[in-house]
């Protein structure tokens, strides 16, 4: 069997900074609220009227990725795509980047999985490297938040929170047992799906019947905030721990641990459980605030290209977000 290994990495985020000050104006909120709560002290959103969207962000941070891995795109064998914001209903975003690379007619999958798409989508390419199917995967996480934000006071629990922005990651067949991708583990618990959701417009509650119904507020994400953070910090320990002994390995071993950045307090709270230093924890919810499933490949870009992950390190992905869905990945670098 094989082993599959990044080979590349690469991210996009908007120009445009929307600092908590920013906020402020838009909404009953202020700087110290908003810190205290989340971390957050600014995030990237696409300014209105801007032709750019999940796709075309998820498109930009690819190319950089296929520079980086120094391949040619028609080597791409296949295409994931991880989001909660596509550009249309349907079809996906995987086939409209196929379009925008002008790849061969490769298949292209799209993951549905909120803020654990990315650890999802990387497990899926792992599997189909593994078992030889295909060599080289190209996996992204995308989102486009700011445009479907309740931007008012009543929204402001949620709207502080989410950014815009995508990453990318080229996965490739190696032949070396001993680096790359070790372990994935996926879980999830549908009981808790409406603790953080955004219901409509859906085939059960489709357009019309929201336009008519000036209250339906059903479009706009929802979130039981503390409901999530307590069940949070209880799955991250979790599938750190299961990933970790799965392969022999324990807290100690842990290079760099990259969470999704869902809120730094989660961070701090994993990082103190499982007693791991400032550098071995990389965070930038502070300046992109919340990606969904581009946090994890932004924030890995970043660690990567500051010098903070080095070859033979241990590297852990974490992730927990809606549905509840959670998950980790374990990689010799």
């Amino acid at each position: 069997m094989y082993t599959s290994r990044i080979s590349g990495l690469g991210h996009f985020v908007p120009d445009n900074i929307v600092t908590n000050d920013d906020l402020s104006k838009l909404m009953d909120t202020n700087d110290e609220w908003i810190q205290e709560r989340t971390g957050i002290k600014e995030r990237r959103w696409i300014e209105n009227g801007s032709p750019e969207t999940s796709a075309s962000m998820g498109a930009k941070a690819a190319n950089i990725a296929i520079e980086k891995a120094g391949i040619d795109k028609d080597e791409i064998d296949f295409i994931i795509f991880a989001t909660l914001s596509p550009d249309m209903y349907f079809p996906g975003c995987g086939v409209q980047i196929q379009e925008m690379l002008g790849l061969p007619t490769i298949g292209a999958l799209d993951v549905r999985n909120q803020c654990s798409g990315f650890v999802y989508a990387l497990s899926v390419a792992d599997q189909f490297i593994k078992t030889g199917m295909y060599q080289n995967i190209l996996v992204i996480g995308s989102e486009f938040h700011s445009g479907g934000l309740d931007v008012t006071t009543r929204g402001r629990g949620v709207s502080v929170i989410f950014g815009d922005g995508a990453g990318a990651a080229i996965l490739n067949r190696s032949d070396d047992p001993e680096r790359g991708i070790l372990s994935t583990h996926l879980h999830s618990e549908g009981k808790h799906a409406r603790e953080l959701t955004v219901e409509g417009p859906s085939i059960a509650h489709w357009v019309p019947e929201i336009l008519n119904n000036p209250d339906d507020l059903s479009y706009y994400p929802y979130m039981n905030g503390t409901f999530v953070f307590k069940n949070a910090v209880v799955r991250f320990s979790e599938v750190i721990m299961e990933g970790l002994q799965t392969n022999g390995l324990s807290p100690s071993d842990i290079d760099m641990l990259i969470p999704h950045q869902a809120n730094l307090r989660i961070s701090q709270f994993v990082q103190k459980k499982f007693s791991l230093r400032d550098d071995q924890v990389y965070n930038n919810i502070q300046k992109y605030g919340n990606t969904t499933a581009a946090s994890i490949i932004i924030a890995l870009t970043e660690a990567h290209e500051k010098g903070k992950i080095n070859q033979g390190d241990l590297l852990v992905l974490a992730a927990f977000g809606s549905g509840f869905t959670w998950g980790s990945v374990i990689i010799r670098w």
